[in-house]
């Protein structure tokens, strides 16, 4: 990939419902294995802008990487916090990864 060449928009991955009903809720209290992984995620990030290191990179790409369809495409991730200033909602791109062949992650994966 040439430096600056962007091949789609970003996604967001994993984002929240919008709505969720009352037995959604009660249920998720119980068990909610999905967001015990979007909480381990939140702590890779947390690693990976306090001290960069390359597990935090290699678990968020696996854990990414199995969300998606198999294909040749590349996958790239970039962490972004949102804060508030004032009245105002401000995004900060604190890191970028490289891009890497995603089937060769999700073989990794399986």
């Amino acid at each position: 990939m040439i430096e600056g060449e962007c091949f789609g928009d970003w996604q967001e991955d994993r984002p929240r419902p919008a709505h969720l009903g009352l037995g959604q809720i009660l249920r998720r209290m119980l068990w909610n294995p999905a967001w015990n992984e979007q909480l381990y995620l939140v702590s890779c990030a947390e690693r990976l802008i306090e001290a960069p290191g390359q597990h935090s990179v290699d678990e968020i790409n696996l854990r990414v990487a199995r969300q998606l369809p198999p294909g040749p495409q590349t996958l790239q991730f970039r962490l972004v916090f949102l804060s508030r200033e004032g009245m105002r909602m401000v995004k900060l791109v604190e890191y970028e990864s490289r891009p890497v062949s995603l089937s060769a992650l999700q073989e990794a994966a399986t």
